[in-house]
């Protein structure tokens, strides 16, 4: 299972409860899409998910500090399990530079962060999976995104801590006609 959270605007901790906390410990790959806010909470989620022996990729947000920034990219293309992920905040992205973003990385799905607003959409061939905040969700739902990778789809779910799966999607990883 693959897990992308975002915006989880902490001073000190992951700040993870109920199934998000047990999506990451269950996650071969968790995914952050950026604004920890500061280092602590950058390194509360490494080693959450090194303790569960998991992968994590992270990128930066517009409101983390330098130090988180320092240690992370603004954008990370993440292969796992034959499915590609480009991860983005999105704070600099409009809707045609993330599905340009998407379009260039050869990407099976984009996932950013930002609004705090867990979505699913297209935008024009591009899938975008917007995870929502686990810890900081503002006038949303907290969420946070899993994923499972099947034989042709990469399906998704946004997820609530209280495990309420409010919104599925898939991704088809089929090939094109004419592609090898």
């Amino acid at each position: 299972m693959i897990v992308v959270l975002s915006d989880t605007h902490g001073r000190e901790s992951h700040r993870l409860e109920g199934r998000s906390r047990e999506a990451v410990s269950e996650a071969a790959l968790v995914c952050h899409c950026g604004d920890f806010v500061t280092e602590a909470v950058l390194d509360a989620f490494e080693a959450v998910v090194a303790d569960a022996g998991g992968r994590f990729v992270a990128v930066s947000g517009n409101n983390d500090q330098s130090a988180v920034r320092d240690r992370v990219s603004e954008t990370e293309i993440v292969d796992h399990a034959g499915v590609r992920l480009a991860l983005a905040h999105g704070h600099e992205h409009t809707d045609t530079s993330l599905a340009m973003f998407g379009r260039q990385s050869n990407a099976d799905l984009v996932c950013v962060g930002h609004s705090h607003a867990p979505a699913f959409e297209r935008l024009g061939t591009v899938p975008v999976c917007n995870p929502g905040s686990h810890a900081d969700p503002r006038r949303y739902r907290p969420a946070h995104a899993e994923l499972t990778v099947a034989e042709d789809t990469l399906d998704g779910a946004l997820v609530t801590p209280d495990g309420e799966r409010f919104e599925t999607f898939t991704v088809d990883l089929s090939p094109e006609e004419g592609e090898d």
